[in-house]
């Protein structure tokens, strides 16, 4: 006999009439679980333990994202082409844009709360006769676009301590081997801390997102206060410039938007951690759009405080000999103190290191859940989840591996390093495009079906099929999710299409270069020749391991 209890109301975790008012007299299974039941109902069994909350989750996604703190790193970008009016202006069009698209994004993984993410949406949202192959491409993009975000966050880490050696030893010359290995030994503690301590994670996330914003005042307080001079209002909104030498201002204000868009990529990291959050359905897009709308007011605010207290432009666009160099200048310019300078760094340095970790998490989960799929070579051993730890310690160790082997170019060539790193916008937001072009798709169609019109069951038995298209809690309604659709994948298509240009049209050399045609190109056509030659016969598209008439 069915163990039952009655409920007078209904809850909005119940994955049927949330939100739709009471039920009166109604049974339940007492052991249902609404994650294990979302989970199921896309076709996957539950095998990793559920240690994040709502704030834990926040805490990663704001983290990663480190918006404030790459927005300094990446401020070249958007000022050469833009100028500081264009960096403001650009600022809020990729800050409205990515809650259009996350908006979206947070209505899927309610739907859909997996690990895969997008590939395993689009396998799911496609026409029968594309869905194998689109969903391959989608999983390739995605796997190689978080490796190469783990290798560039490192990156930024090891530049930044490489300038903070030169600044206190004028005699210090930097190599390229100095970098690599500083990058091995950031990716090496980062292991450490995601496998042997990976309990205390969310605890951990949550001091992050304390010291995020803790370290953001610590940062803006010597800006605004000890800057011996600040610019007018006129200067930061209606300054433009134009210094990569395009053909017309507008050209080079949305070239500049690359960097602006950067500041704000790792969104999705709480999808791919979504099979470790509890209440998924509901707090993964909670946790999204509130790291959006934290990190986009503290960007915003250091934006300003930036553009106001800089006295010499000039002296920040020449001191780009480094990833970091800029950041560096900023802050002399304004506290005129190497110690001011080194700690206010530092404060950059150590949120930089905990997006990396935050970054290896989300990056093996992605990796583990599409060698789930049988999708990656090796699939069966990449996807074995340690029974101690109950997380996905080869996928975590080879996530790192491959990073490692991708810092190993910039010994040779920075140049050549930076292509394989540019690769991070286009495939992350290719793969935004192929799922939320779908969701609209469907949506116009009427596919997706209101929980509300199913009736409480008394049993996971009673329950619809895994693979049918339910909206969850989190969701625009009618015409306006349609509107916010639309507008997500035409801010999309745009970014896809700038991310492809150079900084500067001076590419003869090579330095100015943007490989990420290239890179992005050649994952494309190998992940394309991998499938036709013999993932196509492995790789049927996300794996039904269990069935909600079985639990």
């Amino acid at each position: 006999m069915d163990k039952t209890v009655e409920l007078r109301t209904l809850d909005d975790e119940m994955p049927h009439h949330r939100g739709k008012g009471t039920v009166s007299e109604s049974k339940v299974p007492e052991d249902f679980d609404p994650d294990r039941y979302e989970l199921a109902r896309v076709g996957k069994k539950e095998v990793l333990k559920r240690r994040f909350g709502l704030v834990s989750m926040t805490g990663l996604s704001c983290g990663l994202m480190c918006t404030w703190e790459s927005l300094l790193v990446l401020f070249l970008i958007g000022f050469s082409n833009g100028g500081p009016a264009g960096l403001v202006y650009g600022f809020l069009l990729i800050w409205i844009g990515n809650l259009s698209v996350f908006v979206a994004i947070g209505e899927l993984s309610s739907s859909m709360p997996t690990a895969g993410g997008q590939y395993h949406w689009v396998s799911l949202l496609a026409p029968e006769s594309t869905r194998k192959f689109f969903s391959y491409v989608t999983g390739w993009l995605t796997v190689l676009g978080w490796i190469a975000a783990l290798t560039s966050v490192s990156y930024f880490v090891a530049d930044l301590i490489l300038n903070l050696i030169q600044l206190s030893d004028g005699d210090f010359s930097r190599t390229g081997w100095q970098g690599t290995f500083l990058v091995w030994a950031l990716l090496l503690i980062a292991v450490v801390i995601n496998v042997f301590v990976s309990s205390a994670l969310p605890a951990i996330e949550v001091v992050v997102l304390i010291v995020h914003i803790l370290g953001f005042f610590g940062i803006l307080i010597p800006l605004v206060y000890l800057t011996p001079s600040h610019n007018s209002a006129e200067t930061v909104f209606t300054n433009f410039q134009n210094s990569g030498g395009w053909s017309s201002q507008a050209l080079a204000f949305f070239i500049g938007l690359q960097g602006n868009a950067l500041a704000f990529v790792g969104t999705d990291s709480a999808v791919h951690m979504s099979e470790e959050v509890r209440n998924a359905s509901r707090d993964v897009a909670r946790s999204m759009v509130s790291s959006l709308l934290i990190n986009g007011c503290l960007a915003l605010g250091m934006l300003f405080a930036v553009l106001f207290s800089i006295t010499d432009f000039e002296a920040v666009q020449n001191s780009a000999d480094s990833l970091t160099g800029p950041v560096i200048e900023i802050f002399h310019q304004a506290v005129s103190s190497h110690t001011g300078v080194i700690i206010m760094a530092t404060i950059i340095l150590v949120l930089e290191f905990c997006s990396a970790l935050g970054c290896l998490a989300a990056a093996s989960r992605m990796t583990w859940s599409f060698a789930r799929d049988r999708g990656l070579p090796f699939s069966r051993f990449i996807s074995m989840i340690d029974k101690r730890t109950t997380i996905p310690v080869v996928a975590i160790l080879l996530v790192t591996v491959l990073s490692g082997l991708l810092a190993i170019i910039n010994i040779g060539n920075y140049v050549a390093f930076s292509g394989v790193t540019s690769m991070v916008l286009e495939g992350f937001y290719i793969s935004y495009l192929l799922a939320i072009g779908l969701l609209l798709w469907r949506r116009v169609r009427g596919d997706f079906r209101d929980p509300s019109s199913t009736p409480l069951a008394t049993s996971y038995s009673d329950y619809p099929a895994e693979r049918e298209l339910v909206w969850g809690p989190w969701r625009l309604s009618g015409k306006l999710g349609i509107a916010n659709n639309v507008v997500a994948c035409l801010y999309l298509l745009l970014l896809v299409f700038i991310s492809l240009w150079p900084v500067t049209p001076d590419v003869a050399q090579g330095a100015a270069m943007n490989w990420a045609v290239l890179v992005t190109g050649f994952v494309m056509i190998f992940s394309i020749g991998y499938y036709l030659t013999w993932a196509r016969k492995s790789y049927t598209g996300p794996i039904t391991e269990v069935d909600l008439h079985t639990l």
